[in-house]
């Protein structure tokens, strides 16, 4: 699983981050999507990484400003009851 993390500048409120996560999952294949206006961040865990020129450009589109981008490969977690 990789894990990308961007830093977004822009998002005031709840609406705003709701925003961002919709314009990602309409634009990528994710697991899971998360953001935070107070930390100015969105998490995004998804199977194999995405294409940053497409976040640039999709984040770009929302009206919100993107400062940074990191990916990191992470292990996906076992359920306590699967072998």
């Amino acid at each position: 699983m990789i894990k990308t993390t961007l830093q977004i500048d822009g998002m005031m409120c709840g609406m705003c981050e709701s925003h961002v996560n919709e314009a990602i999952r309409n634009n990528f294949d994710v697991s899971k999507v998360s953001s935070s206006h107070s930390k100015g961040i969105t998490e995004i865990t998804s199977a194999a990484p995405l294409d940053e020129d497409k976040i640039r450009s999709v984040i770009g589109e929302t009206g919100y400003e993107l400062k940074g981008i990191s990916t990191e490969e992470v292990a996906k977690k076992k359920l306590p009851w699967s072998k």
